[in-house]
């Protein structure tokens, strides 16, 4: 395949070899973006079921076709990932033998300003994934002061969420990118020449984190999408997910905990059935990247990989 490749998959060789693509396995690439793990995938000689919820993305992956390079061993699913286990079974497929997800926005998606992700690029205060349903501007210019503060605490973990939250409400209306970071890093006290000769974080990274999370409903997204990868794979399949915070780590790694932990068996309790068991084994540790690619690529820096292998047992109903 000699299309350029713009966006550099993050940790794709330990997610290979995690997943251990062999020529004809059916795997799930649960979040295409600009297909960096598809094609990794696909070059191995497996078939894969690429999501994603963007539009943008989707219309990406259909221009393989048009270049040669899109074979029918690729299936896009313009959905979200949360329904990966319905969409196969429409599509036919009762198991799959792997999963990857490599969670959070995209670098496609920090890198265009009229999508309104990043505080670097002023554009419209829009965040929105799927680019359907109310935007981030919506939620800061309609939103009470305490919902916003409690959103900017719980998922971006501002500590000064309050101070940052009456001053979003005292500067509505907020329309774009660069308003609203300029908000943020007013109301912390910002200024941008006191750290010294260091580098330091813009303070409006936790806030925009926050946001767009809110907007775009991802922990509970990423929860679901678990839920369903554990359902649709096989005995031996294997999960790799991708995290980027530790919101979205301390997710995968208890669910992966709670998966592979069968409660304890005792003669004088009843024995226990088969959805008791552990669904996943062999759980790795947080896998990291090295010091050449967080040099190479800058976005693998905070990237922390987890895997396991599914086991025989049935999915879990509380899952």
């Amino acid at each position: 395949m000699s299309a350029v490749q713009p966006h550099i998959p993050v940790l794709l060789d330990e997610v290979i070899t995690a997943l251990n693509p062999q020529p004809g396995d059916v795997l799930v690439d649960a979040t295409f973006g600009a297909g960096g793990y598809t094609r990794a995938l696909l070059d191995r000689g497996a078939t894969v079921h690429a999501f994603d919820r963007d539009p943008e993305a989707a219309a990406s992956g259909r221009t393989w076709r048009e270049a040669g390079e899109n074979p029918p061993r690729l299936i896009l699913h313009p959905r979200r990932f949360s329904e990966m286990a319905d969409a196969m079974r429409d599509y036919g497929v009762a198991r799959v033998d792997g999963v990857v997800m490599d969670i959070g926005v995209s670098s496609m998606q920090l890198d265009q300003a009229e999508r309104g992700f990043a505080f670097s690029l002023d554009g419209p205060l829009d965040m929105r994934m799927s680019q359907e349903g109310p935007s981030a501007a919506d939620f800061v210019n309609e939103a009470d002061e305490g919902e916003i503060a409690d959103v900017l605490y719980t998922l971006g973990e501002e500590r000064q969420s309050r101070r940052v939250a009456r001053a979003i409400v005292a500067a509505r209306p907020l329309s774009t990118t660069g308003e609203l970071a300029q908000v943020v890093r007013k109301a912390v006290g910002y200024r941008p020449n006191s750290n010294k000769g260091g580098v330091s974080k813009d303070p409006a990274t936790r806030s925009f984190q926050a946001i767009r999370i809110h907007v775009n409903a991802e922990l509970d997204e990423l929860r679901q999408g678990l839920v369903a990868a554990e359902q649709l794979l096989g005995e031996d399949g294997k999960l790799a997910v991708v995290s980027f915070h530790s919101l979205e780590d301390r997710i995968v790694k208890q669910f992966l905990r709670a998966a592979s932990t069968a409660p304890a068996s005792s003669r004088h309790l009843p024995q226990l059935d088969a959805e008791s068991a552990a669904t996943f084994s062999k759980v790795s540790k947080a896998i990291r990247a090295g010091e050449a690619e967080t040099t190479s690529n800058p976005r693998a820096r905070s990237a922390v990989l987890r895997h396991a292998i599914r086991t025989n047992a049935p999915a879990r109903k509380a899952a």
